[in-house]
């Protein structure tokens, strides 16, 4: 679950808010900024890091707006405004049919399946799950948001939204190579 770690300014975006929003995009730009820059320096090719880049970008613009206007209403939605983001960034992947996950697969696929359309579907279907998943955890949110349910439910939505597609995207692949009788 290697891919976790992109997940990682998220999470510090989500901690440190508590005492400012602005805080919390800072840190989450920082430690992007950070582990992106770790990444490719140890040689990660750019296809397995694009949430990571998409990360940074989006980090960098909700950082300048946050200071820019601290007291903003969209700091209230600005958990769903990022899964938003990462619920876009996956579907715009998928529409330019090169989903965010082929790179990330391809460092622990061996190189000869790479071409093959059960690869590319395989992960358009992982893709699809996560894109689902970023997509319904910012519509739940926003709801939890609107609602001011509290931390407590936000916490949990986002918890089911990350966890469910990364259980899926742990079994998928054995369940496929299963069906075609790809034993490795």
């Amino acid at each position: 679950m290697r891919y976790l770690r992109g997940f990682i300014p998220w999470i510090a975006f989500a901690a440190i808010s508590t005492v400012g929003w602005q805080w919390g995009a800072l840190a989450a730009l920082v430690s992007g900024v950070w582990l992106l820059a770790k990444d490719r320096r140890s040689g990660v090719a750019a296809d397995a890091l694009i949430l990571e880049t998409s990360t940074v970008a989006y980090f960098a613009a909700m950082t300048a707006f946050a200071f820019a206007v601290p007291h903003s209403p969209v700091r209230t939605y600005a958990g769903a405004l990022s899964l938003g983001w990462l619920a876009a960034t996956a579907w715009s992947t998928l529409a330019v049919r090169r989903p965010f996950t082929l790179g990330i697969a391809r460092r622990s696929t061996p190189q000869e399946v790479w071409q093959t359309p059960q690869f590319l579907r395989v992960n358009m279907v992982i893709t699809t799950a996560w894109a689902t998943g970023f997509a319904l955890t910012a519509a739940a949110v926003a709801a939890c948001d609107a609602a001011h349910t509290g931390p407590l439910a936000t916490t949990v939505c986002q918890v089911v939204g990350f966890v469910a597609p990364a259980v899926f995207t742990n079994r998928y692949p054995k369940i496929v190579q299963a069906r075609l009788g790809v034993t490795r």
